[in-house]
């Protein structure tokens, strides 16, 4: 389990008493919660929150989303959140009543995490509000490696990047030498500077880095 300062519970309900009753929830367990009485007050944060605060996107958190709310509903919202990649980073959960149901787990097969039907089981809440934490710290941490692994192959010249394509399809550096038209001893060069600046020690390392970005 990851640190509970290291990640957020946003509640986005209209109902005061469920804010208040899930905030009490959480922080038994240890975990940090923000409450917002409506998706326009949830959009309202994540258009003007500065950045490296606890509402950064590095910073891991999950979504409890009341499904039927005043003004924007939190489908509405959800469709939103979709749209900009926030439901993909930060997982939501629908808190639905019975009649709900049906509109929820077809949320659920759209991209939402789960949905928990009220009255809900104190536990079983919080156990998937904490796998939905841990999914999101997953997430962020595969998107930093991207963008690392992006921003060392920015640093490769030209030249590097021509033979780093051909070292990942496997050509030995004579047959590269050939195809660049450069001396095989440039072409060694070359290449322990590209396996120097994308921190690799082999070609098979590498191939499997750049997968990871396509």
């Amino acid at each position: 389990m990851y640190p509970s300062q290291d990640s957020t519970v946003y509640i986005v309900d209209d109902d005061v008493s469920v804010r208040e009753g899930m905030a009490w929830l959480l922080r038994t367990r240890r975990l940090l919660s923000e409450s917002f009485d409506s998706a326009e007050a949830f959009l309202a944060m994540l258009n003007t929150a500065p950045p490296n605060t606890t509402r950064s996107p590095q910073q891991a958190a999950c979504i409890l989303l009341d499904v039927r709310m005043p003004g924007m509903s939190g489908l509405a919202l959800f469709e939103h959140l979709l749209a900009n990649g926030t439901a993909h980073a930060w997982p939501v959960i629908f808190l639905t009543g019975h009649a709900d149901v049906p509109t929820a787990v077809d949320s659920v097969k759209r991209g939402a995490f789960d949905f928990c039907e009220k009255p809900f089981s104190d536990n079983a809440l919080v156990d998937r509000i904490e796998q939905a934490l841990s999914l999101s710290h997953k997430h962020l941490a595969f998107r930093q490696q991207q963008n690392q692994l992006q921003s060392q192959l920015d640093e490769l010249t030209e030249r590097e990047r021509d033979v780093m394509r051909l070292v990942v399809e496997g050509l030995p550096n004579k047959l590269i030498a050939d195809q660049l038209d450069i001396s095989v001893r440039t072409v060694e060069v070359h290449r322990a500077r590209v396996f120097d600046k994308m921190q690799v020690k082999s070609a098979v390392e590498l191939a499997n880095w750049l997968r990871t970005l396509s």
